[in-house]
């Protein structure tokens, strides 16, 4: 056991003063790797509902057009859709024909409660 811990620093040490680029990029390859398994196995699975957007606006739909409900409609069908229209028209504050500003505004408000469950 000894000798074992007595290899894993002088490894260590070695690869540290003296870097192989091969062999960082295979560690870099296996560390993501590993970091993509260890994190599907510890998926807690809560997830947001995407129609769940659509339900807390519905109270807000008279100020709505008939083209933009149904925009919503379609953009809130699924988790992926409502993730992209989060960033491409929330976090980086583009405007979207499909919605009046301050309708886009009440709907980015709605997917930043939920922003975590993305």
């Amino acid at each position: 056991m000894k000798n074992l811990l007595i290899l894993i620093v002088a490894a260590a040490l070695f690869l540290h003063f003296y870097p192989q680029p091969e062999l960082e990029d295979w560690f870099s390859e296996k560390k993501v790797t590993a970091l993509a398994i260890f994190s599907k196995a510890t998926d807690t699975q809560v997830r947001l509902k995407a129609d769940k957007i659509y339900q807390d606006l519905e109270s807000q739909f008279n100020a709505f057009s008939s083209d933009e409900q149904k925009f919503l409609k379609k953009m809130t069908k699924d988790r992926e859709s409502v993730k992209i229209f989060f960033t491409d028209f929330c976090k980086s504050n583009k405007r979207t024909s499909q919605l009046h500003y301050e309708n886009q505004k009440k709907v980015c408000f709605t997917i930043e409660q939920y922003s975590a469950l993305l």
